[in-house]
C-alpha cells in the first residue's frame, strides 16, 4: 500500500481536468457561435452530465475487471481525442460530438482516478489524499469558467478546447509514466442481489447520500445566488464573485477536513452530519434578503461541500474490498449526478409555485434529514 506521493498528483490533475472541462466549457458555450438557441444550449449541458450519470457505474465496475491504471489513461486519451474532435471540426454538430465524448471519457477517468488513490494509500491516509483530490476539482470548477471566457476571448470556442485536448494529452502521458501498474485483484462472484446488498448497507448509502446533498447544494448555488444577488440589487460581477467565494471555500476546506479525520479529530459520521447541518444553514441564509445574507451563505455551503466530501470518499474506500473499488466509486459519482441533477430541479419547481427562497429553503430541509437517518441507522465506522 505504501506507494511513492507523486504517483497521486497526475490523479489530482485527472480530477482538475474533468472539473474545468466540465465548467470551463459550460460557462462559454453561451459566448459562442455555434449555440443558435437556449434550446441547444440546455442540451450541451445537459449533454456531459449526462453521459456521466449513465456510464460512470459501468466503467467504475469494468475498473475492477481491467485494472483502474488502463481506464486513466485510457479516459484521459479519449478525453483529448473527443476536444480535438471541435478544433478539426469547428462546426456545430462537432461541438455535440465533442461534448458526447469528453462526458464518456471523463465517466472512465474520474471513478479510475478515485479508485487509484484509495489501492495506492493507506486507509490511514484516505482523509488527506481525498482532500487533495476535492481540492484539484474545486479549483477547476472556480477557474474553469474564469479561464475558459479569456480563451473563448482570445481565440473563441476551437482555442478552448484545443487547450483541453493538450491538457488531458498531458495528464495521460504524467499517468503513464508516474502511476504505477496496479493488477485486478481476485473477485469473488456476485451476484446482482449481493450488489443490491452492498449498495443498501448503511456503509455505502450515508456517505453516498451525504455526498448527493452537498453536490445538490453547490449546484444550487452556483446555478440561483447569483439570481439571489440580482434580486438585491448586486451586478454580474458581484453574483461572480459570490459564487467564487463558494468555490474557494470548499476548496480550502477540503484538505483540512482530511488531514483531521486522518488525526483521529473527526469521526466520519460526526463530519457528515456537521457538514450537511452546515450546508443546510448556507442554503437558509440564502432565503433571507440582503448582500450579507447572500456572503453568509456562499462560505457555509461551501464550506458544508468541503466538510463533506473528503470524509464520504475517504468512508466509503475504507468500508469497500480494494477488489471492488471501481465499482463503488462509480455507483458513489452515480449519486453525486444525481444530486447536481436533482437539486436544481427541486429548487426551481418549489420557486417557481412558492418563490426562491421557499426553494432554498425545501433542498435546506431535506438536508437536515439526512443526518437523523443516520443516527437511527447503522454509522459508518469513524
Amino acid at each position: 500500500m505504501n506507494r511513492d506521493r507523486t504517483s497521486s498528483w497526475p490523479l489530482y490533475a485527472a480530477g482538475f481536468t474533468t472539473a474545468f472541462g466540465a465548467h470551463g466549457v459550460a460557462a462559454s458555450l453561451g459566448a459562442g457561435d455555434a449555440v443558435s438557441s437556449l434550446l441547444v444550449l440546455g442540451g450541451l449541458l445537459a449533454l456531459y452530465d449526462g453521459v456521466e450519470l449513465v456510464l460512470k457505474p459501468v466503467f467504475g465496475a469494468l475498473a475492477d475487471r481491467i485494472g483502474a491504471r488502463p481506464l486513466l489513461v485510457g479516459g484521459l486519451v479519449a478525453f483529448a481525442a473527443a476536444s480535438a474532435l471541435y478544433v478539426a471540426g469547428d462546426a456545430p454538430g462537432w461541438l455535440w460530438a465533442a461534448r458526447l465524448g469528453q462526458g464518456a471519457a471523463a465517466s472512465a477517468f474520474s471513478p479510475a482516478a478515485s479508485a487509484l488513490l484509495a489501492r495506492l494509500h493507506p486507509a490511514a491516509r484516505y482523509g488527506r489524499v481525498f482532500g487533495g483530490y476535492g481540492f484539484w476539482k474545486s479549483l477547476g470548477y472556480t477557474l474553469g469558467p474564469l479561464l475558459g471566457g479569456v480563451l473563448v476571448w482570445a481565440g473563441g470556442l476551437a482555442l478552448l478546447f484545443a487547450v483541453l485536448a493538450g491538457l488531458a494529452a498531458v495528464v495521460a502521458g504524467w499517468a503513464m509514466l508516474a502511476v504505477p501498474r496496479l493488477p485486478p485483484l481476485p473477485r469473488e462472484r456476485q451476484t446482482v442481489l449481493d450488489l443490491a446488498r452492498r449498495l443498501a448497507a448503511p456503509e455505502f448509502w450515508q456517505p453516498t447520500a451525504a455526498l448527493a446533498g452537498v453536490t445538490a447544494a453547490l449546484a444550487v448555488g452556483v446555478g440561483f445566488l447569483p439570481v439571489s444577488g440580482a434580486a438585491a440589487g448586486l451586478g454580474t460581477i458581484a453574483t461572480g464573485a459570490a459564487v467564487s467565494v463558494l468555490a474557494a471555500a470548499a476548496a480550502v476546506v477540503q484538505p483540512l477536513a482530511g488531514r483531521a479525520r486522518d488525526a483521529g479529530r473527526l469521526g466520519t459520521r460526526t463530519g457528515l452530519g456537521t457538514g450537511l447541518a452546515m450546508t443546510a444553514a448556507g442554503l437558509g441564509c440564502a432565503a433571507l434578503p440582503g448582500v450579507a445574507a447572500l456572503l453568509v451563505a456562499a462560505v457555509l455551503i461551501g464550506m458544508g461541500t468541503g466538510l463533506v466530501t473528503p470524509l464520504g470518499f475517504a468512508a466509503l474506500a475504507s468500508s469497500t474490498p480494494p477488489e471492488r473499488l471501481g465499482q463503488t466509486m462509480g455507483a458513489a459519482e452515480l449519486g453525486r449526478e444525481a444530486g447536481d441533477a436533482g437539486g436544481p430541479l427541486l429548487v426551481a419547481g418549489v420557486a417557481t409555485m412558492w418563490g426562491l427562497g421557499y426553494g432554498f429553503a425545501a433542498l435546506a430541509v431535506l438536508l437536515l434529514v439526512l443526518p437523523g437517518a443516520f443516527l437511527r441507522a447503522r454509522s459508518t465506522s469513524d
